[in-house]
């Protein structure tokens, strides 16, 4: 029987992505292949076959290349060894050029320029992943006829201005008896964390003040509790002393300070965790006694889950009657917030905002894992620190909030962080008050920096302007470069090829449905899926719409959002298109399954890509006879066409799918309402029609994968 093999299982069999024997046999070949379940026989796979016989050929004789050169140098190296002299003598030379080696690491680090492809000191000449033959004949020192040449003997037929691969280029290399490296790009945001931060002894670290994050839902207490704070007086008679002045306060109880972040929520502290920088210690999650947990609870409670840090529960409104902590507890539960006097290891201390009660208790509970965490930095060392935030001031130019993480920032000190640099013109502690100095844990707000730097950025204390200004203006042409470059972020139909390729380890999967039951459901299903080579993981899961706050998190976590009869906002929409994220959703849940099982054996079929026309607001309803409800729409986004398909949306979760059965504007039939303007919609066989409803347009479209 003659052989049959699929793209992959012939992908398989010689070590190349999927994506890369598809593309091979397309152009090398002009076989019309359709995707990698596609089968390859006969004539076609015979010359496949040879076609990769070939190559070994090519890939033994780059072996005995070596060998031939490996036994060359021992040869010599035994010629050497017979005169002791000259042994010692290359010992020395030996010990010397280590001794070089050394010195152009520590050139190459106090410049920290990107690898270029050259000649360098360590007789390395770097090459990019594919250069043109011109270029390559350059690097090498060689006549670029003898490269085109050698190139042919390889069975490469190429111009001078053609590209070669790297691994071609290695073997024409080793003709000519040169080595060469691969081109390595570094990034100077990492280089100026590695440059300019190191970790501390032991011995030098001292305690430092815990950094707090107070989150929760919208109208829970956050800022009441921050308020309260404030104004609670001590029994040592200070007052608490916080202040939001520059984004971040400090508060002083049992002598012990406290530094709390000013932020909006949970997505502020998320950014910054996205851009690598660990802001937060201790984060207090405020939930109200007499509403319990709400959507944006779930939401802080996973990102503070994200983030990996400890969380404190503060429940708040206990002087209301109708407040039920024990209500509150038993919410949490279910969300893995076990409190202590119930077997489990979240403190929760019940609070009142209004009245202060608790909140002393409060501040101690975060003394208390403050000190089972055992937080400390050294302060003798030049100063590390991240910016909270950052603004333009007219009068005093670029502004920014820092909060000290290690060594104590001074006045006056040269700084540099991400494409900003500057020398510090004026600090201020939380109370807005002249300071010199800011050790570990303390915020300041510096005056000074070149530009307005980034929330989130790493800021370095440097030695000088000029050293400053070079780490600044190389982020700054990075910074320029990557604008031209979107990042991609994980979704289902790359992941087989991210598997294949052992880079994709583990899928991240936030799930949002329209009832909890379909949560845990789905968690469970999706967990069950990993196997040897990746490990699915929910990261997420909460009843509701897909929101902003959703797709951060994702972009945070490297997820992929799969939702249940949800839909997402129109900002989230946006927002995970501007940053590649992918938002599937479905009506049934053994699709998704499927999808995710099939991803990860490389089996997705040819998939209909859902494009979105348009949103309309239902502003009233009409109830028409014979006709039954007819919605008064004002389309907001995009347009509503007749044939499209409509959803109808209902606090963004999905309470009808299907056909538009009439459209009209003003009292004539309309094949088409576009944006701003109003017009009646009737569904097909759907009456529960409200105000303030969403109409969803949609299409499907037929997309070929890759």
């Amino acid at each position: 029987m003659a052989k049959k093999l699929r793209i992959y299982e012939l992908a398989k069999e010689h070590k190349k992505s999927t994506k890369e024997m598809l593309s091979l046999l397309k152009d090398e070949f002009g076989l019309k292949i359709k995707s990698h379940m596609s089968v390859l026989s006969g004539d076609e796979l015979a010359i496949v076959e040879e076609y990769f016989g070939e190559d070994k050929k090519i890939k033994e004789e780059k072996k005995e290349i070596k060998a031939e050169k490996k036994s060359e140098e021992k040869s010599l190296e035994d010629k050497n060894s017979k005169n002791k002299k000259e042994k010692k003598s290359s010992k020395k030379k030996e010990k010397k050029k280590n001794k070089n080696k050394k010195q152009n690491k520590r050139s190459k680090k106090s410049t920290k320029r990107e690898v270029k492809a050259e000649n360098n000191d360590d007789g390395n000449i770097y090459i990019p992943e594919s250069i043109s033959v011109k270029s390559f004949a350059e690097k090498i020192d060689e006549n670029a006829n003898q490269v085109i040449m050698k190139l042919m003997g390889l069975g490469v037929m190429a111009g001078l201005n053609d590209q070669i691969e790297f691994e071609q280029a290695e073997l024409v290399a080793l003709e000519f008896n040169k080595e060469i490296a691969k081109e390595v790009k570094l990034d100077e945001i990492e280089i100026q964390e590695k440059d300019l931060d190191f970790e501390d002894d032991e011995k030098d670290l001292q305690t430092r003040p815990p950094v707090v994050s107070v989150m929760g839902h919208v109208d829970h207490g956050k800022t009441s509790i921050l308020d309260a704070i404030r104004d609670t007086q001590f029994a040592s008679g200070e007052a608490g002393g916080i202040t939001q002045h520059i984004g971040a306060s400090t508060v002083k109880i049992n002598d012990k300070e406290i530094v709390f972040l000013d932020t909006p929520g949970h997505e502020a502290f998320t950014q910054m965790r996205m851009r690598g920088a660990q802001s937060t210690d201790i984060a207090i999650l405020v939930v109200a006694g007499d509403d319990g947990v709400m959507p944006q609870t779930i939401e802080a409670i996973n990102h503070a889950k994200a983030a990996e840090i400890p969380i404190i529960v503060a429940i708040n409104k206990m002087d209301k009657e109708e407040s039920d902590p024990n209500r509150v507890k038993q919410e949490l539960t279910e969300y893995g917030l076990v409190s202590e006097d119930w077997g489990g290891d979240t403190i929760m201390v019940e609070v009142s905002a209004r009245t202060g009660d608790g909140i002393k208790d409060l501040l101690e509970m975060v003394l208390l894992v403050a000190e089972m965490r055992e937080l400390k930095a050294n302060p003798n060392r030049a100063a590390v620190g991240i910016i909270i935030e950052a603004q333009l001031d007219k009068a005093r130019g670029s502004v920014a909030t820092v909060l000290v993480q290690k060594g104590t920032l001074h006045d006056k000190d040269y700084v540099v962080t991400g494409s900003s640099s500057g020398r510090i013109r004026a600090m201020f502690n939380s109370k807005g008050e002249p300071i010199s100095e800011a050790g570990p844990s303390m915020p300041a707000q510096i005056l000074g920096l070149s530009d307005v730097a980034e929330a989130g950025d790493k800021i370095f204390a440097v030695e000088d302007e000029k050293t400053a200004r070079a780490y600044a203006d190389r982020a700054k042409e990075q910074k320029r470069e990557e604008r031209l470059i979107q990042k991609s972020n994980t979704n289902l139909e790359d992941m087989y090829e991210g598997i294949e390729d052992g880079e994709l380890k583990e899928l991240n999967i936030i799930v949002k449905t329209d009832v909890k039951g379909t949560v845990d459901a789905v968690s469970s299903s999706f967990s069950k899926l990993s196997n040897e080579e990746v490990f699915v993981n929910v990261i997420a899961g909460a009843v509701g719409g897909i929101s902003e706050s959703d797709v951060l998190l994702a972009q945070a976590s490297n997820a992929i959002i799969i939702g249940f009869n949800v839909r997402p906002t129109q900002g989230a929409l946006q927002m995970a298109e501007e940053n590649n994220i992918e938002i599937r959703t479905y009506s049934v849940i053994y699709e998704a399954i499927e999808d995710v099982e099939k991803a990860l054996k490389g089996m997705l079929d040819p998939e209909f890509e859902e494009k979105v026309l348009g949103r309309a607001k239902v502003q009233e309803t009409f109830k028409i006879p014979n006709a039954g409800m007819v919605a008064g729409v004002l389309v907001t986004s995009g347009s509503i066409p007749r044939r499209a398909k409509i959803r109808l949306l209902r606090d963004n979760v999905v309470i009808f799918d299907g056909e538009i059965e009439s459209m009209k504007r003003f009292k004539d039939d309309a094949k088409e309402l576009n944006n701003g303007y109003e017009g009646g919609i009737g569904l097909e066989k759907f009456n529960d029609i409200k105000e303030g409803d969403e109409l969803e347009a949609y299409e499907m479209i037929e997309k070929e994968r890759e």
